[in-house]
Formats: C-alpha cells, sequence, structure tokens
C-alpha cells in the first residue's frame, strides 16, 4: 500500500516543493492530532515514511486515544521527501483514525445489553481500503468480521434465486470447513424460523429495526429455535443507533457506516525550526 499511495501523489513530480525547497535540506516533522479520538493508521504512515525514504523517530501506537496537539509520529528526512510524503501518510492516519473512533463510538453504544452484543464491520469498504480499515475497526474495539468472499458461508436473497433454502443450505455445509456456520439472510418472523428449521446455524437479520429485530428473536425463542444459534443484526445501523438495539437479544451488529462514511480525525505535519546555511555576502 505505501509505494501505492506515494505513485498515486506521483511524489516524485511535487513541482511546488522543488521548485521552492533547496535540495540534501534535513528536518524533522512531527504529525499532530487536531481532533480528539482514537489513533489509527500509524503503522499505514510509518510504512509511507519509510517507503519515501524518511527515517521514523518516534510514534505513538494505534488504539491510543488522542486529542489535540498530541504528537503522534515523528520523522526526520530530506525535506523535499517530508513534503511530498506529506498528504499521504495525512490521508491514512485521518481516515483510519475516523474508523477507529467510530467503532469506538459503537461499541460503548453495545455496553449494557443483557446478552455480549459484538460490533462487527462489513465488507462495505472504500476501495484499496479494507485492510487499513478492518485494523481500524480492531483498534477501535471493535471485530473485522468477513474480510472477502472466502471467509463464511452466507446466503442471501440472490443465491435463492438457484435453489431452494433447504438446498442452498445442505450445498454450503457440504463446502463449509469444521466447526463453520452457515448463515442465511432473513428480513422477517418467518423466513427467519424457516431458515433456522432448514438447518441454518447463524441468521442475519436485514433492514430490521429495534422492535421487529426483538420479534425475530423472541420467535425464535418460542420455537425453540434460538439456543445456539448466531444471530447479527445488520442494515442501516450507525454507532448512533447501535443503543437502541440492545436489549434485541442479539449476538452481534454489523455496521457498514464505520467503514465507508466515517468521519476523518484531522492531522496536520508540523515542520520544526528549520536551519538553512545561506551564502554570506
Amino acid at each position: 500500500m505505501a509505494h501505492a499511495t506515494l505513485a498515486e501523489d506521483r511524489v516524485g513530480r511535487d513541482r511546488t516543493t522543488r521548485s521552492v525547497v533547496p535540495p540534501r535540506v534535513r528536518v524533522t516533522a512531527d504529525v499532530v492530532a487536531q481532533g480528539s479520538g482514537l489513533l489509527s493508521g500509524g503503522a499505514a504512515a510509518r510504512a509511507v515514511a519509510r517507503a519515501a525514504g524518511l527515517r521514523v523517530r518516534s510514534y505513538r501506537p494505534d488504539g491510543t486515544r488522542v486529542r489535540p496537539g498530541r504528537v503522534v509520529l515523528t520523522v526526520t528526512g530530506e525535506a523535499r521527501r517530508v513534503l511530498a510524503a506529506e498528504r499521504s501518510m495525512l490521508n491514512l492516519v485521518m481516515h483510519a483514525s475516523g474508523v477507529a473512533t467510530a467503532t469506538d463510538r459503537a461499541v460503548r453504544a453495545a455496553r449494557g445489553a443483557p446478552r455480549r452484543l459484538e460490533v462487527w464491520a462489513t465488507r462495505k469498504t472504500l476501495p484499496g481500503l479494507r485492510d487499513l480499515e478492518k485494523a481500524a475497526v480492531v483498534d477501535g474495539g471493535g471485530r473485522p468480521h468477513r474480510r472477502d468472499l472466502s471467509d463464511a458461508l452466507l446466503i442471501k436473497s440472490n443465491h435463492l434465486r438457484f435453489a431452494t433454502l433447504p438446498e442452498a443450505i445442505a450445498r454450503a455445509r457440504g463446502a463449509a470447513r469444521p466447526g463453520e456456520r452457515v448463515q442465511v439472510e432473513v428480513r422477517s418472523v418467518r423466513e427467519a424460523v424457516a431458515a433456522a428449521r432448514a438447518g441454518a446455524e447463524a441468521l442475519l437479520v436485514d433492514n430490521a429495526g429495534p422492535v421487529q429485530a426483538r420479534a425475530i428473536v423472541r420467535a425464535l425463542e418460542r420455537a425453540g429455535l434460538r439456543r445456539g444459534r448466531w444471530v447479527e443484526l445488520s442494515g442501516g445501523i450507525t454507532p448512533e443507533s447501535v443503543a437502541s438495539y440492545r436489549r434485541a437479544g442479539a449476538d452481534a451488529v454489523s455496521l457498514g457506516s464505520i467503514t465507508h462514511s466515517a468521519r476523518a480525525v484531522p492531522y496536520h505535519l508540523m515542520l520544526r525550526p528549520v536551519r538553512l546555511s545561506r551564502p554570506r555576502p
């Protein structure tokens, strides 16, 4: 990612820096938080700095809580290289810290549920940034969940255009790894009970509000189908609305918003005082 990020910004063609900044001037620069939140993306920023030929002098670990004015990363090297890599480093830290901070808000909102309610990420990530965002979710106290299509067996409505529910579950179970659950997406009490009776070990309750989600879980309990069956809630859930799902009786909430719509935590790059040797008059 580091080299691709630098190439995307064409750091070798920084016309402004090359025209204004003298060559071979060494500097020290700090990446400083301008807002409050959880730090993430620091490892990626360090990789960018090293790929740009800079030395990382000190840093704070990802998952650290930061506030305005906190130095999270210090680099040294040629001034031209520092300025060329500035935006790439900041973009990664700002976005990843936003993801971690949003996840942390969701995790805090999930506390106090009668049964443990985990916060999971989804595959709704920005192109090319999935691993960065999944790591940021972990920094925020959440679970990365499915990274890609090879990670789980999840039967959705479009799959059921090609097989009946029992057939789809049987086929998926034939492809399951030892101990792996077969999960089915459902949207109503009827669908949830039918999927459970057909043998689904996990249910993804999609686009259900808190009242409907609780009704689905209760229906499973009344039918004797809840025990040992994983229930995940997803679809339109935000860190702000997680608290309203605490009493639904689910095992997890999965949120696309914590990755694709997280508000960035602002950071900026501050150069320490620079001494330039000037020619004598």
